[in-house]
């Protein structure tokens, strides 16, 4: 639970405590390759800091396609968080896709703490005002911003996603196709050799 208390401690002030209090109704849970962590239609019951790995979350729709949503990596809050706050069935399913180790904060440990902890209401704020932030950042990505800006972005919120994930999961997260999203990559690697090009010559 180390990461998770540092975490939280970056966030708030609070004390040992209530930190061990807190994180004592918690677990620690592993997860495979490609298992999913939550299924859609069903309403989640807990939200989640990662350890070690990385989700994806995916839309499917009425045709059975996927359509990939957000990914989550090391020291993160993951999770349906909006849909565990309303107590309302999630439209995302989660899938790890790597080996991942998750530890899991039930329902009952996020309303003990926003009773008991000092700045327990504070530390909810600030993880829902995080989740209303990327899902804002990413709304105005997908909609303004064109392709090779969307991908250009990526890499700043997903570092080496480039390596980690699936790229045809990568291509839907941007809204196109795996073979635009190939272009793009070409592209970014020939804008980065000229400009290596230019910095010797500099």
């Amino acid at each position: 639970m180390d990461q998770l208390k540092t975490y939280i401690r970056s966030l708030i002030q609070v004390s040992d405590a209530e930190l061990e209090a807190f994180v004592k109704q918690c677990r620690i849970k592993q997860f495979k390759r490609k298992d999913w962590v939550q299924l859609a239609n069903a309403v989640p019951q807990n939200t989640y800091f990662i350890n070690k790995g990385l989700v994806r979350f995916f839309i499917t729709d009425n045709e059975g396609r996927e359509h990939s949503t957000h990914f989550s990596m090391e020291a993160q809050f993951t999770g349906d968080y909006a849909s565990f706050l309303l107590v309302i069935p999630s439209l995302y399913t989660i899938q790890a896709l790597e080996d991942t180790e998750l530890v899991v904060i039930p329902r009952k440990a996020v309303l003990w703490g926003y009773s008991y902890m000092q700045e327990g209401d504070r530390l909810g704020r600030l993880i829902a005002e995080s989740f209303f932030v990327y899902q804002d950042a990413r709304i105005r990505n997908r909609y303004v911003r064109k392709p090779k800006a969307r991908y250009d972005a990526i890499t700043q919120l997903f570092p080496d996603i480039h390596n980690r994930v699936p790229q045809h999961m990568i291509a839907s997260f941007l809204g196109i196709t795996p073979v635009h999203l190939s272009r793009l990559k070409k592209q970014t690697i020939k804008e980065h050799k000229t400009k290596q090009n230019h910095d010797i010559i500099s």
